[in-house]
């Protein structure tokens, strides 16, 4: 059975199976803040090591992909990048492609929470 549960939070604090990680499309370190810099922040060297090796050319938007989790208390990372958002029609399809991507990757993984950001 299913279960969904809201908690307010720091994601890169939960001890859950993943988490996911809003990345760009380079899956490498942001260079502000948002969730992909305090993901690759919290879970360590490890994490960009990994992208670097599984993602060298990164991902298409709509995609998800593995990593370790690093430092973090989940072990894995699910990474996804998502529409930039503009208005357009087509930026709900490529969410709602992220979300699939996401959840097929868990799925393979054997990931039985997974937290998503807000």
């Amino acid at each position: 059975m299913l279960r969904v549960t809201a908690t307010h939070g720091d994601i890169t604090t939960l001890a859950v199976d993943a988490v996911v990680n809003s990345a760009d499309p380079r899956v490498r370190v942001g260079s502000g803040g948002g969730v992909n810099a305090a993901v690759h922040r919290a879970g360590g060297p490890a994490v960009l090591a990994e992208c670097e090796k599984r993602f060298p050319r990164g991902l298409a938007p709509g995609d998800a992909g593995w990593t370790t989790g690093g430092d973090l208390p989940a072990r894995w990372i699910i990474h996804t990048v998502g529409p930039v958002y503009s208005g357009a029609p087509s930026d709900a399809d490529l969410l709602a492609s992220c979300h699939r991507s996401v959840l097929q990757v868990a799925d393979e993984l054997g990931a039985r929470t997974v937290a998503f950001p807000a």
